[in-house]
């Protein structure tokens, strides 16, 4: 889903949660995407922006099957996280000291997804050599931008 030839015609609200040694932080976004559903899976687009440098941004598209969601994001790192609940998948992150293999085990998912939009909730751990890195979980909230 390339969104520079087409206009954001949705609001995309995420919440973010990871606990890392017993602290919790939190991280709220709007920003405006696109959104469309074939052959029954739903895809979310949108563009994530550095605050440090705000020309530099990354491509995110969130792809959500029956039971998988698959978060891809391109850019200057790019990362492919898979969620499958109640499965553990090895995923590659660049970071700029190279590729890291970690491991993503998904606890709940829970979509309410459809043609015009909804809710996608998802809980999951990341670990490190089977060692425990953190408890994340995040909240999507896709609809329809009001016209002005």
């Amino acid at each position: 889903m390339d969104s520079k030839n087409k206009t954001e015609k949705y609001l995309i609200s995420i919440i973010g949660e990871q606990i890392l040694d017993g602290e919790s932080d939190k991280i709220e976004v709007i920003t405006g995407g696109n959104y469309i559903r074939k052959n029954g899976h739903s895809y979310i687009g949108y563009k994530e922006y550095d605050e440090n440098s705000p020309s530099d941004y990354y491509d995110n598209l969130i792809k959500v099957e029956d039971n998988m969601v698959t978060i891809t994001r391109k850019g200057a790192m790019r990362s492919q996280l898979m969620l499958e609940k109640g499965r553990r998948h090895q995923c590659i992150y660049q970071t700029v000291a190279g590729d890291l293999t970690i491991g993503v085990y998904t606890k709940t998912m829970e979509s309410t997804l459809d043609k015009n939009g909804g809710t996608l909730e998802v809980s999951y751990t990341l670990d490190f050599n089977t060692d425990l890195v953190s408890e994340n979980s995040f909240k999507i909230k896709v609809e329809p931008k009001q016209n002005s």
